[in-house]
């Protein structure tokens, strides 16, 4: 059984399920498409996760792809690779006894790429956190088209709740679709939540913003009024903004150095293991990320989804708030954000173990 993943969020999602087997003595491999690169290695070391069995891309084209226009490319090594080791992939797949599985997650350029390496090598395709949709196939792009061109090539689709279990069902999605009770990041905030924070002088409360999609970093005006609010917000609360390159040299840019300082601070971005600690200390949370979403209506933490539109409904309304890029819905959150605090679920679901026990039942794992 291979799980194809080349991005950390994908990586991260994706460890409780390899841990999980891997205690079972199940033969699991990690094969790298090499999507993020910088962060990898410190993910799986912090994860406790053994380094790729395969690398899809050759080592020495390894780089991180932050811009659609290097895709093609990055699509052409790996199928080029695939192609050329066709046989000894099949036979990694084949080695563990059970039926070939390739395993993906979530929506990026690499789980198309690995859902058709699967599909290419004759195994079967699981798709984790699959059937998320915001019905708006331009938000977010490509996102959103990922999702559904994975759907019509897994045929085990193990979507996060009954609500994504219905989006497949109308579209038809072949083969066996299983609702897991929770997205399996919750079994990742397990493993990290109880981590040690960065070394970083963080204020007694504080607010943490992420903000690094393409579809906003690429929006300057959007950008530059959103950081101008948060600014004026750090008046009244200082806010912390962990940051790689990317989004440092848009800021720059755009010109928006003026807008950090000693109440709004940028710093460095943080693997996983790392940010988990960060993020249970804070107070609140404003971020584009969807994966973030997804954890802090889990830990009931008040956060303002700074997109147009989600895939996940879970949380908004209650602790989460959709801001549609409102300035002033954000504005109004910043303002009112303590009267959102829930009670925690971290203890309330494990879909690992639904996983796991489908994967037995389908033949993919030994009793």
């Amino acid at each position: 059984m291979a799980f194809i993943a080349g991005t950390t969020a994908e990586i991260i999602k994706l460890a409780p399920v390899i841990r999980a087997l891997e205690e079972r003595g199940e033969p699991v491999e990690f094969w790298n498409t090499a999507f993020h690169v910088g962060g990898m290695p410190a993910t799986l070391s912090d994860l406790r996760l053994p380094d790729a069995a395969v690398d899809l891309v050759p080592p020495w084209h390894h780089r991180d792809v932050v811009k659609v226009t290097q895709v093609p490319a990055w699509a052409l090594r790996i199928a080029w690779s695939v192609v050329r080791r066709r046989r000894a992939l099949r036979r990694r797949l084949d080695a563990g006894g059970g039926r070939p599985l390739v395993v993906v997650h979530g929506d990026t350029f690499s789980t198309v790429l690995g859902a058709l390496v699967g599909r290419f090598l004759g195994a079967d395709v699981a798709h984790v956190e699959a059937g998320m949709r915001t019905g708006n196939i331009w938000h977010p792009m490509p996102e959103e088209l990922n999702r559904r061109v994975v759907a019509k090539i897994a045929n085990l689709h193990f979507a996060p709740t009954q609500h994504e279990v219905e989006h497949l069902r109308r579209e038809r999605a072949r083969g066996s679709i299983v609702d897991t009770g929770a997205n399996t990041v919750i079994d990742a905030l397990r493993l990290a939540i109880d981590g040690d924070a960065p070394a970083i002088d963080l204020p007694a409360e504080f607010g943490l913003v992420t903000l690094h999609r393409f579809e906003m970093l690429r929006n300057g005006p959007v950008f530059t009024q959103t950081l101008e609010v948060l600014h004026e917000a750090s008046a009244t609360m200082p806010l912390v903004m962990p940051a790689g390159n990317t989004e440092r040299n848009r800021i720059e840019e755009l010109g928006l150095g003026h807008l950090f300082g000693d109440r709004f601070r940028v710093v460095d971005k943080q693997p996983y293991a790392r940010f988990m600690p960060l993020l249970a200390r804070a107070s609140f949370v404003v971020t584009d990320s969807g994966g973030l979403q997804q954890e802090c209506g889990i830990l009931g933490k008040p956060a303002a989804i700074h997109r147009e539109a989600v895939e996940s409904q879970q949380g908004i309304g209650d602790n989460l708030v959709l801001t549609g890029l409102d300035m002033q819905v954000l504005r109004d959150f910043l303002r009112t954000w303590r009267d959102r605090a829930r009670p925690s679920l971290l203890d309330e679901f494990h879909p690992t173990e639904v996983i796991v026990a489908e994967l037995e039942r389908a033949g993919h794992v030994t009793a």
